[in-house]
């Protein structure tokens, strides 16, 4: 069983942390304490850890503010996510594992959740997207760095479904050039599909 501080840490990093309301917001310690049970304790524990992970801002006499994702961090999620996709895409095609099936998988379960209640959802399973290709690697190293970067990589993924209408459909175009690319054993496709996809929620984050 999960500990408060556990509950607390995963509740305010994948639902209040994603919530594109709640950027640039101070928290309430006691009204998250509530929602979900436990006492303040774990909720501050919890704080203190996302602090250290530049989550969530502690501001003297005024609590804890959820950090907004500047533009220059936004780049720098980008390019990590595609050094990363890019070096497992081109490692799989070599040794003949792309994961496509699961891809697949993922892909449909996509396409099922393009309703404008279902953006948080639709990207939990976006990152699953993308972590399977490079879980699948088998480099413990690569997935605990690329796993850190996931509660960002969530939070700008809402944000663009947010920013821009529409943006679900582009999104499954966009995933299905890069499964194509893969099923294909095309390395240099799948690279520039790749870049493709970031590049687009790139610059659908920047203009807001």
């Amino acid at each position: 069983m999960a500990s408060g501080r556990e509950k607390a840490y995963g509740y305010l990093k994948d639902t209040v942390l994603t919530d594109p309301g709640m950027q640039g917001a101070f928290l309430s310690e006691q009204e998250i304490a509530d929602r979900i049970g436990v006492s303040r304790t774990p909720i501050r524990e919890a704080l203190l850890l996302l602090a250290a992970e530049g989550l969530v801002e502690l501001v003297p006499k005024r609590g804890a503010r959820v950090s907004p994702l500047s533009g220059r961090e936004i780049g720098e999620l980008m390019e990590l996510r595609g050094i990363v996709e890019r070096y497992a895409a081109q490692r799989l095609i070599a040794t003949a594992r792309v994961p496509v099936a699961r891809m697949r998988e993922l892909l449909e379960r996509q396409r099922g959740l393009t309703g404008p209640d279902q953006a948080r959802e639709f990207i939990a399973v976006d990152h699953r997207f993308h972590a399977t290709l490079v879980s699948t690697v088998g480099n413990a190293l690569l997935d605990r760095h690329y796993e850190g970067l996931r509660s960002r990589q969530v939070r700008a993924g809402v944000a663009a479904l947010y920013n821009q209408r529409g943006r679900q459909e582009s999104v499954l175009q966009e995933h299905e050039a890069i499964l194509d690319a893969l099923a294909a054993g095309d390395a240099e496709a799948a690279c520039a599909a790749i870049d493709g996809h970031l590049d687009s929620t790139l610059k659908v984050l920047l203009a807001g």
